[in-house]
């Protein structure tokens, strides 16, 4: 296994080297290789030429300039990019923090119980500075208005020493180019269900006579990031198709009335393909034998897992709908399959329903929800990744060619379509904004009683099938 060490360097002659030999030193548990990426941020006071002299002599430290000076996110972002190992852990140049407590950081993780590691500089540990009344009482204030905004319970949300999965940290959008990556990174690593550990680290921290850089100007910018990352979900670094329905999880009303339709429906074991983060598998799981939630994507498989950890009737399963063989080999054996918001990005729809039919048992239901109305298809679908919208015939005649028999077509969200073709085919817009996400959730209770009167079409189908006896 190997660590990778991310190190934002700025004007940092005095210490960069005694800091980059100290961690190129130090015992790390289980033998695990070591890289150093470090990212000079446009240093201007003879620091570059210490780390041309220190890359050149040592393998392990990769070396990469920024041509202006942006700021420590913008330097560990870069950094990030350049990652290759299984774990990575933010070290600042300046020597605050000590690398002999990278073995406490790395063991959760190396056991397996952990996603991200935070070293805090409150908690019991072997040593610390005493730093000025007035700076511990702003990180410790950030740190409670981030745990209110986050829902978690850490004592330093403040700290450098931040541990991850690197696949995780890769996943992440990075947006802060100063010292706002601390509550960023929290926020967003709480939105994504990660499971967080704290250690107690040493803490050496410097005065600004000894060249502390960040300010109480940093400290108003915190607060600005934490709502701001609260407020919107910006949470993975590629806008991958289904990962625009992140923004389902902000509607919780509208979510629990397509699970209202489905519940009905649903027998003791169930399959969901395309589960995505447990949006629906978390409403409809309950009460049922065993419930099976199917996914390709390995965040999500990542975000199910962490999401169902200790419930005992779901099962996680890695499974592309696209790929009807995998389907074959579960049997036939479920009383309920579930494909909710899949058909609509296959290549070959019919295929994955005729798989769906024979994990069915005879009497079973398939049950899916797709986009309706053809004429509705526009930028946001391509930007989601839409390859078509359907018509309730063309799920009928998909679900009878599969030897399913049709009971029930259902649609919803009128009020849902007519602002589809506002912004899509009219504004040309590519996704429709978190505030009117928001606004819409809000007034669900009115749209789901008023919705059967409504003239037009709804925005989906909720098709419901039987396999004949």
């Amino acid at each position: 296994m190997k660590l990778s060490v991310l190190i934002p360097v700025y004007n940092e002659r005095a210490m960069v080297e005694r800091s980059l030999a100290q961690v190129l030193s130090v015992p790390l548990p289980e033998n695990m290789d070591r890289e150093l990426v470090v990212v000079d941020d446009h240093s201007t006071d003879g620091t570059s030429a210490i780390l041309d002299r220190l890359a050149a002599e040592r393998p392990e430290i990769l070396l990469i300039r920024h041509d202006v000076n942006q700021g420590k996110g913008a330097a560990v972002r870069t950094a990030v990019q350049h990652a290759t190992g299984d774990f990575a852990i933010i070290q600042d140049a300046d020597l605050e923090y000590d690398p002999n407590d990278y073995a406490a950081l790395l063991r959760p993780l190396l056991d397996g119980h952990a996603d991200a590691v935070f070293g805090s500089r409150y908690m019991a540990g072997e040593q610390r500075r005493v730093l000025p009344f007035w700076h511990s009482m702003i990180n410790l204030g950030l740190t409670l208005v981030s745990n209110m905004f986050s829902n978690l319970h850490l004592t330093d949300m403040e700290t450098c020493y931040k541990a991850f999965r690197t696949d995780l940290l890769k996943s992440i959008p990075i947006r802060s180019n100063r010292f706002g990556i601390e509550p960023e990174l929290t926020i967003k690593a709480a939105k994504r269900k990660f499971r967080i550990y704290e250690v107690p680290v040493s803490y050496h921290g410097r005065t600004y006579e000894e060249g502390k850089k960040i300010g109480w100007k940093d400290g108003v910018r915190a607060l600005g990031t934490i709502l701001r990352f609260w407020a919107i979900d910006d949470l993975y670094s590629q806008p991958y198709g289904r990962g625009h329905l992140n923004n389902l999880t902000g509607t919780p009303q509208y979510l629990n009335w397509v699970a209202g339709l489905l519940r009905p429906h649903l027998g003791d074991t169930v399959l969901e393909i395309g589960a995505g983060i447990g949006s629906f598998a978390g409403r409809l799981m309950g009460r049922r034998y065993e419930y099976v939630a199917a996914e390709k994507d390995p965040l999500y498989l990542h975000a199910l897992t962490n999401r169902f950890l200790r419930t005992p009737n779901v099962r996680v399963l890695a499974l592309d709908p696209a790929a009807p063989a995998g389907l074959a080999e579960l049997g036939n054996g479920f009383d309920t399959v579930l494909c909710l918001n899949v058909l609509e990005y296959l290549e070959d729809p019919g295929a994955t329903v005729a798989a769906l039919a024979g994990v069915l048992k005879p009497g079973g239901r398939a049950i899916v929800l797709t986009p309706q109305g053809l004429a509705l298809y526009g930028p946001i679908d391509r930007t989601l990744g839409h390859r078509r919208r359907y018509r309730a015939e063309d799920l009928r005649e998909l679900l009878g060619q599969a030897g399913l028999r049709c009971e029930k077509i259902h649609q919803l969200n009128k009020i849902g379509a007519l602002a589809w073709a506002l912004y899509g085919r009219l504004l040309r817009r590519k996704s429709i904004n978190k505030l009117s996400l928001k606004i819409f959730d809000k007034t669900v209770w009115l749209w789901r009683r008023i919705d059967p009167l409504l003239p037009g079409r709804g925005l989906s189908l909720i098709a419901v099938a039987r396999r004949p006896e």
